[in-house]
């Protein structure tokens, strides 16, 4: 694939780069290896002080980068825009938090004594350069959510971003250095995937981070466990949204169109499996698919606009066909479910009833706004189909009766439960998922210690 900044509204190719070859990339690993020895010894207040300024940066930049953003992948502007807020938060949480997540740990006293030391504790050290293979849907915040912690705890990041966002990749490295970072502290590297391997086999790489596909994911691990090193996997989600009849129907039906097509639909934690109990199920399909019908398909660089194009013609081509599979199948389309003539990879707000566990579109992950309508006769069955599914990222459920709450946190095969609302990913709190979605936490100090050498320091009596 070419490195390349292609608008998805039009189809125009606006930037190409040139990979980078063997001779650059030996010198961006040895940089990462040098600026890695003294990084790792700096104070954590210089370390805040420095992610702070670049926080202060992108608020500056947020405009610029949002547009950048969107005519690389296609997200609304207004989208990029809060993308791009998000990411400095985050940059900020980290900068505060750090230190307190990776304070040093005291074993209880009688713990010590048992073990014959004087004094024990744990501490939380660095591993080295990281390598982040991030993909194109979020492309400042997938990279950012890993950076944060990563730098704040005095590690280097190495970037192999996807090949459709150059711009915003080289733009990340950009900004870190103006901040004040050392320049071996985040690197973007131009390379293609085909690179990848080698980059995972070489020795001054400590450990990954992928986000993206789950061949990509498989590729990643593989290599990765043949050489010994440590990884995080954040890969597919077909996310289940359940409705019990004590919900708010309406506001879940309002707040489920927001949860289906939010950055176009191409998201790993939008709703995408809509699993609603038959006494309500007339009700929310109805209330759910006018709100699909009523979206506003355009220009993503117009406010207005709640939906641009998808970010490539393949990936049109492969939404396109499971909506064709399904149809095939029987299953009825209450609105969408045709490519609109013209320039660009747009395809309509889409809801399918009727699914069936034989169609390709329950069991693959469809990365655009396409949803599919359940009908679910009890909890019991509810949680059947919810969990009917190789992913396990996120889940959302609709209900006012706790008992209901409990059975779904203790039964739902998923990295979070979300309660009468949408998921959302926060800096304070744990992000990844189960089975075929991954495996690992972003974010949180559960995503800090990821990429840390959990140290034991014992001394004798």
């Amino acid at each position: 694939m070419p490195i390349a900044t292609v608008n998805p509204a039009n189809g125009e190719t606006l930037k190409t780069y040139e990979a980078m070859d063997e001779e650059e990339l030996e010198r961006r690993l040895q940089l990462a290896q040098a600026t890695f020895r003294t990084y790792r010894t700096t104070a954590f207040a210089e370390r805040a002080r420095l992610l702070n300024r670049a926080a202060d940066l992108l608020d500056e930049d947020g405009p610029e980068i949002a547009r950048v953003m969107t005519t690389e992948m296609g997200k609304p502007v207004k989208q990029a825009r809060a993308e791009a807020a998000k990411c400095a938060k985050a940059m900020r949480w980290y900068a505060e938090h750090a230190e307190a997540l990776l304070t040093d740990e005291e074993p209880a006293e009688a713990d010590v004594r048992d073990s014959g030391a004087s004094r024990a504790l744990v501490r939380y050290r660095p591993m080295g350069p990281v390598l982040a293979v991030m993909p194109w849907n979020f492309p400042l915040w997938q990279v950012v959510r890993f950076a944060a912690p990563a730098l704040m705890a005095g590690n280097v990041g190495l970037l192999k971003h996807a090949s459709n966002v150059p711009q915003t990749a080289l733009y990340l490295e950009d900004l870190l250095h103006r901040a004040g970072f050392p320049e071996g502290c985040f690197q973007t590297l131009l390379i293609g995937s085909g690179a990848v391997d080698d980059l995972l086999r070489d020795e001054r790489i400590r450990a990954a981070t992928l986000t993206g596909s789950e061949p990509a994911g498989r590729a990643v691990a593989s290599t990765a466990g043949e050489m010994i090193k440590k990884t995080v996997l954040e890969l597919g989600g077909s996310d289940p949204f359940v409705v019990m009849p004590s919900a708010d129907v309406d506001r879940a039906a309002e707040v489920a169109v927001t949860a289906r097509v939010q950055n176009n639909g191409q998201s790993c934690i939008a709703a995408k499996r809509f699993i609603v109990h038959t006494d309500v199920y007339d009700r929310f399909a109805e209330r759910f698919t006018e709100g699909m019908k009523a979206l506003k398909v355009g220009d993503p660089l117009e406010e207005d606009t709640e939906v641009g194009p998808l970010a490539s013609e393949r990936g049109r081509d492969d939404l396109e066909e499971l909506v064709d599979d399904a149809r095939r199948g029987g299953a009825s389309v209450l609105c969408g479910g045709e490519r609109p003539d013209g320039p660009g990879w747009y395809y309509p707000p889409t809801v399918l009833a009727g699914v069936t566990r034989e169609m390709r579109i329950h069991r693959e992950e469809a990365f655009g706004p396409v949803a599919t309508l359940y009908r679910a006769a009890d909890l019991d069955e509810a949680v059947l189909i919810a969990n009917d599914s190789p992913f396990g990222l996120s889940s959302n459920v609709w209900t006012r009766d706790e008992a209901e709450v409990d059975r779904f946190v203790r039964d739902l095969e998923a990295g979070g439960v979300y309660v009468n609302g949408m998921t959302a990913s926060h800096p304070a709190f744990p992000f990844g998922g189960v089975k075929r979605s991954g495996y690992g936490r972003e974010l949180s100090g559960h995503g800090i210690r990821e990429f840390c050498n959990i140290t034991t320091v014992w001394h004798g009596a």
